[in-house]
């Protein structure tokens, strides 16, 4: 396949994951590479153009403009990466100017700092021009800290931790920090050629930076690296070549963009009708709709869950099913679940817990169905929490038998088996609660997404201070899948009650006063029958764009190695 070729019909690829920055990607590889624009033969070659730039450097050294480095070794085969054309040359990053990294000035010295020389750090290179800095440092700094004076149009290049390999050119007079270095390219080199070929080299650069804390490179690992040089009007064109297709790639990231937009606001206006049915029969209708345009409305398998959200909204409201007044209403249930829960605390099975408010109408969120009921989740179950057995103590967790749960293991729908076991003296000692399978298990804390989350016991287990136990009573046990269906649905509800510093925390008395609405538990079979159905729908739906996008990622990769290879 030629380059033009596949220019010309890239918008059949489009709808691949990350094909825009695919695209960008090949445009540089195939800058680098000699294979975006021809030859000519009549040119001046590299070699004779290092030669000039060879005697330049030796002028400056001369007038003493540049000092004098060390010779670099002659480059080996096997450093060079791949075939160039004849007319180019591999030299050294050193051979193509000068190279120089800054410093930081000592921040307690005020006299350093709110002057006005530009002072950039890694963070601000932008892979395009800069022309103004976050801080700007004096003259004495620049005096006084050895700093390197940067020209307009000098390139830039990030050296340390996740910006490294970014880059930039100077538009204006300027210093960095000591996380950037900065090169005045030499007669014969085009600054815009050295700025897309280091972009090229990025992959490369955090390679060789990887395997510490913080990734980092160096001057001299960029001077030792080898580079690709074309003829200097060559140069000119690839530069040429690349602006104008980079500038294809913003219209077509645009577009993506625009219709990205628009699939958004079909999906919002479809959800809408389906969440504002006033019957099941025109909730059908709706839902029906919405799978036979899926692939208008979503374009992406993380879109898919918004449409999760919406069917878990209705379910709760009481509009994905319709009622039948022959169903004993929700509050006869609630009053035989208090009953029961009674008379297992006055039997000391269940320890009693604090009387918790009665429900205002100001808390109420929204009207239910008649036969439902707004209950606070203690008032249906009892709910406990853990703790955490001395680390150091091996008598609690050597030899272990009994499984301890913590909040991580709520990323799965099932805890089937734990991480840790924990033995008899811990849980004496700790008086830890050993909780039934069936239990409902939620994060109260926890890295990244964990609090809030929501799982389900498959084995008797005990549990960590991070977590909350919901545990039904018998015989009602039978409320379980409609309750976690609720708390999936107040995930990000609870989350957003979390109390504390960098890592807030839910409290068991949050969850225990949370509103639960109860429809008749007839009624509540039906919702979680129909959500398991048209959960499994999306399931559906979601797979099928998971594996458009694998295909359409497969076929991207295979089309850009085809043309790179060429």
């Amino acid at each position: 396949m030629k380059n033009e070729t596949f220019f010309k019909n890239y918008e059949l690829l489009i709808d691949a994951p990350n094909s825009v920055e695919e695209l960008r990607e090949l445009i540089l590889q195939l800058a680098v590479k000699g294979k975006l624009v021809p030859q000519d033969p009549n040119e001046e070659t590299a070699s004779v153009l290092f030669e000039k730039i060879i005697a330049d450097k030796d002028r400056l050294i001369k007038e003493k403009n540049f000092k004098k480095s060390k010779t670099l070794p002659e480059i080996k085969k096997d450093e060079i990466p791949f075939d160039v054309p004849k007319t180019w040359k591999w030299i050294r990053f050193n051979d193509v100017g000068e190279w120089g990294a800054g410093s930081t000035p000592d921040r307690k010295n005020p006299k350093y700092y709110e002057g006005s020389i530009l002072w950039f750090k890694s963070g601000e290179l932008n892979d395009g021009y800069i022309y103004d800095s976050n801080e700007k440092i004096t003259v004495d700094a620049l005096k006084d800290c050895s700093l390197r004076l940067d020209k307009p149009g000098d390139v830039l290049i990030a050296m340390y931790g996740a910006t490294i390999g970014k880059v930039a050119i100077l538009e204006i007079e300027a210093t960095t920090n000591q996380a950037v270095c900065a090169c005045t390219c030499f007669s014969g080199i085009y600054n815009c050629y050295l700025f897309y070929l280091l972009k090229a080299y990025r992959r490369n650069f955090s390679n060789q930076g990887a395997g510490g804390a913080q990734p980092n490179i160096s001057r001299q690992k960029i001077i030792h690296t080898v580079a690709p040089l074309p003829p200097f009007e060559e140069q000119k064109r690839i530069v040429a070549k690349v602006d104008q297709l980079m500038a294809l790639c913003d219209e077509l990231e645009a577009r993506q963009q625009k219709k990205h937009e628009q699939r958004i606001h079909l999906n919002n206006a479809a959800l809408d009708k389906l969440l504002t049915a006033p019957t099941p029969e025109e909730f059908a209708q709706h839902w029906q709709r919405i799978c036979d345009n899926f692939d208008l409305l979503y374009d992406a398998p993380e879109t898919v869950g918004q449409l999760r959200q919406a069917i878990l909204q209705l379910a709760v409201q009481g509009k994905l099913v319709a009622q039948d007044e022959g169903d004993e209403p929700a509050s006869v249930l609630v009053k035989k679940i208090k009953a029961e829960k009674e008379m297992r605390v006055e039997e000391g099975n269940i320890k009693k817990s604090k009387q918790l408010p009665l429900i205002k109408n100001t808390e109420i969120p929204y009207e239910v169905p008649d036969g439902w009921t707004w209950v606070r989740l203690n008032d249906i179950t009892n709910i406990g929490t853990g703790s955490t057995p001395l680390k150091s103590n091996h008598k609690y967790y050597e030899d272990g038998s009994i499984p301890w749960i913590t909040s991580s293991l709520t990323s799965r729908r099932y805890i089937d088996a734990p991480d840790i076991f924990i033995t008899q003296l811990a849980v004496k000692e700790y008086r830890l609660k050993k909780y039934p399978p069936d239990t409902l298990i939620i994060a109260l804390y926890g890295q990244g997404k964990t609090r809030g989350q929501v799982s389900q016991l498959k084995i008797e287990a005990t549990i960590n201070q991070a977590c909350a136990a919901i545990v039904f009573i018998e015989p009602f046990e039978d409320i379980k899948n409609y309750v976690r269906l609720v708390l999936e649905k107040k995930y990000d509800e609870l989350r957003s009650l979390a109390e504390g510093g960098a890592q807030p925390n839910l409290n068991v008395g949050k969850i225990k006063e949370t509103l639960i609405p109860v429809p008749p538990l007839k009624e509540q079979k039906r919702i979680v029958a129909k959500v398991d159905q048209l959960m499994a729908l999306c399931d559906e739906l979601e797979a099928g764009l998971v594996q458009a996008q694998t295909d359409g990622g497969k076929l991207m990769e295979a089309v850009v190695h085809h043309v790179l290879e060429v």
